[in-house]
Formats: structure tokens, C-alpha cells, sequence
């Protein structure tokens, strides 16, 4: 099963760091490739991006549902292809680490089905680190640009 963690400290209390995950508006045009993504409801949302697979670029739709919103520290869900056949799953986890720090960690799993799935799958085992890495990467930098500019 391809996944990927990557855990990152920021100089932020934890409050900020939810403030700023429990909107998916503000991390899912952080995807690497992203292209756009739908809310349909408060649970539930497509995204659209590019998967740069190294030798070839897919354009891949999916369905992200919200399984759990735990204020302040966790945010889980799960994934679905709209356009390919895989599944997945994933989540954001903070731990406070004083008052003014936080630990943040990013997961994703995603795993392939169907007839070409092995080949895939051995793909992804590589993809799928990396884009969480930049994924998680991302949502840091990005909060920590919103709160120099709320400071």
C-alpha cells in the first residue's frame, strides 16, 4: 500500500494551525498539481490535479470525504478516484508542543485497483511520499504566510 508521512514544526499555536485546516478551501489548492477543487457539502469535495508520475502527466479527479473534524488537532478522510480506480485515505495531526509551538503531521495512502494496479501501485510507492512531503510542506508555509499577515 503506497503512503506517505511528513511532519514538520511550526512556531504556531495549535489554535492557528486548526484555524487554518479545518477549511479545506485553505489547503486543498496546495495539492501539488492542483487544478481546482468543488465543496458539496461540509464533508465532502472533488479536487482536480495533475499527478506528475515522472514519465508521463495525469490528470486525476477525486473525491475527498471528511471522516472526522477533531478540533483542535485532527482532521481525517478518505479518498475515492473519480477518474482512476483507486482508494485512499489521509489526515493532518497536530500535537501542541507548548504554547506557541506545534507539531504537524500530514498522511496520505493511496492505493490502485483493477488490472493494472501492480504496476501502478510499484508508481506510486514513490509518488505518494513525495507528494505528502510537499503536500505537508505547503500548508506549513502557507500558515505561516497567513499569520505574518494577520501579526
Amino acid at each position: 500500500m503506497p503512503n506517505g508521512s511528513h511532519q514538520t514544526q511550526l512556531d504556531l499555536p495549535i489554535e492557528r494551525v486548526w484555524g487554518f485546516v479545518s477549511s479545506i478551501n485553505n489547503w486543498a489548492p496546495l495539492v501539488p498539481g492542483y487544478i481546482n477543487h468543488e465543496l458539496i457539502n461540509d464533508s465532502e469535495s472533488t479536487w482536480e490535479f495533475e499527478g506528475d508520475l515522472g514519465f508521463m502527466k495525469k490528470k486525476i479527479k477525486l473525491k475527498v470525504d471528511i471522516t472526522e473534524w477533531r478540533a483542535p488537532n485532527l482532521v481525517t478522510f478518505n479518498l475515492s478516484g473519480l477518474s482512476e480506480n483507486f482508494s485512499g485515505d489521509g489526515y493532518f495531526d497536530a500535537e501542541k508542543i507548548d504554547e506557541n509551538s506545534t507539531k504537524m503531521t500530514g498522511y496520505l495512502d493511496i492505493t490502485a485497483h483493477g488490472a493494472m494496479s501492480p504496476m501502478i501501485n510499484k508508481i506510486l510507492k514513490k509518488f505518494v511520499p513525495k507528494t505528502t512531503e510537499k503536500l505537508t510542506i505547503s500548508v506549513a508555509n502557507r500558515m505561516k504566510e497567513v499569520a505574518g499577515e494577520r501579526a
